[in-house]
């Protein structure tokens, strides 16, 4: 069997409790030349703790060259592309960072005073005023954590508005390509969700929405462009529709990569929206965090965003917590700051004209990919793509092979896999975003080794459902893995003895 692969050969690593020796030790010092002391008696004994049961032994090298060696088997941005559609998992410049981690910045204490927090405030300060501008709305917090946080803010601005008018309503109307958390959202602020469903193109159904739409309706979240990588070319009429009824309207700005310097969401109605920092503006993403979910509103919802908000006094920032119909804090303290920091420094140093090429090259970028891999995969919806393009494995599975093959199958290849069976609206998706950090070498790599395993799955089945071949585990049983976790490290016997 010849695998068409990008090989990397590592060997196989043993835990540090596996390469322990007693009597080794991960330092070498010169012998005492002082008297010996036992440290229970100079610093008291409940001051020392005690010696930890079956604390692996192991020499300074070992050490060093595990965790090297472990470190080199992570996956990461700086290594290759993550394609991962809705993610938009890209390339965070360095000057991002050394901004970041200025002493003085990111020595800032969250509890120093106003006086001594000018600099802090005046960034936080541009960094609203930049976003207010790129989308087209009125007013920004930077004080959600994340990209749902951001979604919750914002429906909980809409039902303070809609509560201050005699009536919070019942509903959020939200179609079937919007972001799998918007119906979450929807619920934990105490709405009930009706589903709109795409027509034949992917967009959302004008019509459906319009008989959905009533005095009983707060809103509509509404993700564009959507999980298909579509916009929304009806965006303005939606957004009439539901004004029309006296709702708002939310808008997901988790796709905003592909709209920033080309259109503004203020300009086609949208009420309320939330931005991924960690996503459109380039700081790092994963691993669980930390993140920022920007709210930008209209004026009409200005006046319940969450406090405190900063506004100038004299030559000064400070901080103004006399806001009466505000929602209150939806975190401690003012965001993540250095996500913030790393944000302004993103958007300053493209400018205007530098944000709008990013935005085309990541539309370009999906495109390329988009006509690369059509005579391969099937597109099942045929509206232009934006920044990103989602097939189905339809035309795979007739041989047996599902979306989920085929991304182990990329592993081998050198690709970390792009987003399995999602969007939920179409079959057995394969969901790709390249975003505009990547270069047409590393995307023609990146398609012609899906090229590669389509021309596997109708040469041999068998082939791409054993995948991976090159990785440290080979496929595991994800249902059992699933049910039957194993959470803690038990010695290889003791394994052994459990599985039989």
């Amino acid at each position: 069997m010849i695998l068409k692969t990008r090989p990397h050969l590592t060997q196989n690593e043993p835990l540090l409790f596996e390469s322990s020796s007693p009597g080794k030790k991960g330092y070498q010092l010169p012998p005492l030349d002082v008297p010996a002391v036992d440290p229970k008696t100079v610093l008291g004994a409940e001051h020392v703790r005690d010696e930890i049961e079956g604390f692996p032994e192991v020499s300074e090298v070992e050490t060093i060259r595990h965790f090297t060696r472990l470190s080199t088997w992570n996956y990461a941005i700086d290594l290759g592309l993550y394609p991962l559609g809705s993610c938009t998992m890209k390339y965070n410049p360095r000057v991002n960072e050394l901004v970041a981690r200025t002493e003085a910045l990111a020595w800032a204490h969250p509890y120093q005073p106003e006086s001594l927090s000018q600099g802090a405030m005046e960034i936080m300060a541009e960094l609203e005023r930049c976003l207010a501008e790129i989308t087209g709305m009125d007013a920004v917090t930077l004080q959600p954590a994340a990209g749902a946080h951001g979604e919750m803010t914002g429906i909980m601005l809409i039902r303070s508005l809609l509560e201050k008018r005699g009536d919070a309503r019942k509903k959020i109307l939200i179609p079937d390509s919007a972001h799998g958390t918007n119906p979450a959202t929807a619920h934990m602020c105490g709405y009930a969700v009706q589903n709109i469903p795409s027509n034949a193109r992917g967009l959302v159904d004008v019509e459906l929405l319009e008989k959905a739409m009533d005095e009983t309706v707060a809103g509509l979240m509404i993700t564009n462009p959507n999980t298909l990588g579509v916009f929304e070319e009806n965006i303005v009429e939606i957004t009439k529709i539901v004004h029309a009824k006296g709702g708002l309207v939310y808008m997901d700005g988790a796709n905003m990569n592909a709209l920033v310097g080309i259109a503004r969401p203020g300009d086609f109605g949208v009420d309320v929206m939330h931005l991924n920092l960690h996503k459109t503006f380039s700081t790092p993403h994963g691993g669980g965090g930390p993140g920022s979910g920007a709210v930008a509103v209209k004026k009409h919802l200005e006046p319940f965003l969450p406090y405190p908000r900063m506004k100038r006094e004299g030559d000064q920032w400070a901080f103004n917590y006399d806001l009466p119909e505000s929602i209150g804090k939806v975190r401690a303290f003012y965001g993540n700051f250095g996500v913030l920091v790393r944000a302004l420094a993103y958007i300053m140093a493209h400018g205007g004209d530098g944000l709008r090429r990013a935005t085309m090259d990541a539309v370009l970028n999906a495109n390329y990919i988009r006509k690369m891999l059509e005579p391969y995969y099937d597109l099942p919806y045929k509206a232009p793509s934006m920044h990103e393009c989602v097939f189905s494995d339809d035309r795979q599975a007739k041989k047996g092979v599902r979306t989920g093959d085929i991304a182990k199958r990329l592993i081998d290849y050198g690709f970390h896999p792009y987003t399995v069976s999602f969007p939920l609206i179409v079959h057995g998706a394969l969901m790709i975003e390249p975003t505009e950090t990547e270069g047409k070498r590393e995307i023609d790599l990146f398609v012609e080794a899906l090229i590669s395993i389509a021309e596997e799955v109708d040469e041999d089945p068998q082939l791409v459902l054993g995948a991976p071949y090159l990785t440290r585990t080979s496929r595991v049983d994800e249902v059992t893995a699933a049910r039957k976790p194993i959470v803690r490290w038990r010695p290889q016997a003791a394994v052994g003895k459990a599985a039989d």
